[in-house]
């Protein structure tokens, strides 16, 4: 790819996943506890927020730095599984939930992959 081409990051089927996970995240946010709001909560949102926003800003750099970015989103994608799953052992997550975000988030980092593969 030349890597002088700047990309659309609307039209990414990465980013446009990444901002279903994170408006997903925010409305399931609602029914959190509220002692978990600057704690869980927060740091489910911010890494669902990092994952999308750091393929935009990635978006309009070289491919070999928008390569460093989709590291930056790949690697909040993991975070924010993590996050799923202390949420799911702390009682605020069902498992079906946690089913559900663990596809979506794989799927995103499948995505992520073959993409990033695909700059080089």
């Amino acid at each position: 790819m030349n890597s002088g081409k700047r990309h659309n990051y609307k039209n990414l089927k990465i980013w446009q996943l990444g901002i279903e996970i994170a408006n997903e995240i925010s409305d399931l946010l609602v029914d959190f506890p509220v002692h978990e709001k600057y704690d869980l909560s927060s740091q489910l949102s911010r890494c669902s927020v990092s994952m999308p926003s750091n393929i935009a800003e990635g978006s309009a750099r070289t491919d070999k730095s928008f390569s460093h970015f989709l590291d930056v989103s790949f690697g909040s994608s993991f975070e924010l599984s993590t996050q799923h799953i202390i949420a799911h052992h702390r009682k605020h997550l069902s498992t079906k939930k946690l089913n559900y975000f663990e596809d979506k988030i794989e799927e995103f980092q499948r995505m992520t992959m073959g993409f990033q593969i695909g700059l080089s």
